[in-house]
């Protein structure tokens, strides 16, 4: 009955479906590891968040470059505050606001955005307190450059002079006349009745739109795999069928598949 299965027909379907099979096997466990990986990175960052608020501060130099390893982490820098500009379009508590962002020289001979705070409203310079003068020293967490995107960040085109979309050296070297760091930092304490900016975690820690999509995929591929293996058993019953009814002479023959003998 079942002969037919070492027919070249057959053969090829059978080599498909050994092929198919593992390979949405395969990669279903690579996408739900993608998932798992993004849920533990979400966990370790927010632990790190967690823990980086009781940790003693760090000298800037110390943290440098900004990873996952780092982002978040409490730092401490030291030097006199230079240009002020306002970051527009940020929410804080479901408010729509605007961040203040103040350079501070250091004595590397680059400056570090420091975010001071957050005022609620439209954009405004007069709102934004003026930096304190001389020497001052900032303690905050240690962020990485904003990209465009992500976490709400504009592109910050046609912006009014003063205002940058997005806090990087990429965004920023333009508006200000100092080498900067590769990185920002969020105070501790906002200045000047500011309300402090909390951090964030760094990108690709996140549970986002990408992490659900691995897990979507998932399932894609394992559904995949699924159908394939049903489609050969629906397959191999109406060949079986066809067979048994051949043999009983219910059926007439069809160009190129010839009945298999059972016996």
């Amino acid at each position: 009955m079942y002969r037919f299965l070492l027919t070249p027909r057959w053969w090829g379907i059978n080599v498909f479906v050994l092929l198919a099979v593992p390979f949405c096997v395969f990669m279903g466990s690579w996408q739900l590891s993608r998932f798992e990986g993004r849920v533990q990175d979400h966990r370790a960052a927010s632990e790190q968040a967690a823990y980086g608020r009781d940790d003693a501060a760090r000298p800037l130099e110390r943290m440098l470059p900004v990873d996952k390893s780092t982002s978040g982490r409490r730092v401490t820098a030291s030097g006199r505050y230079g240009e002020q500009l306002l970051v527009p379009g940020r929410e804080l508590d479901g408010k729509r606001g605007f961040y203040v962002l103040t350079l501070l020289r250091t004595g590397s001979g680059k400056a570090l955005p420091v975010v001071r705070g957050w005022l609620p409203g439209t954009a405004d310079a007069a709102k934004a307190p003026a930096p304190p003068a001389g020497e001052v020293t900032v303690t905050g967490a240690l962020q990485a450059s904003e990209t465009p995107g992500d976490n709400g960040v504009g592109a910050g085109g046609g912006l009014p002079a003063g205002q940058t979309g997005a806090i990087s050296a990429a965004s920023l070297v333009n508006l200000v006349p100092y080498r900067l760091y590769d990185a920002w930092v969020t105070l501790d304490r906002a200045d000047s009745g500011m309300t402090a900016v909390p951090a964030v975690a760094p990108n690709g820690t996140g549970l986002d739109l990408k992490a659900f999509q691995n897990l979507g995929y998932t399932g894609e591929w394992f559904v995949f795999a699924g159908f394939v293996v049903f489609m050969w058993f629906r397959l191999l019953r109406r060949e079986v069928e066809f067979q048994r009814d051949a043999a009983l002479g219910l059926v007439p023959q069809e160009p190129g598949r010839t009945p298999v003998a059972s016996g």
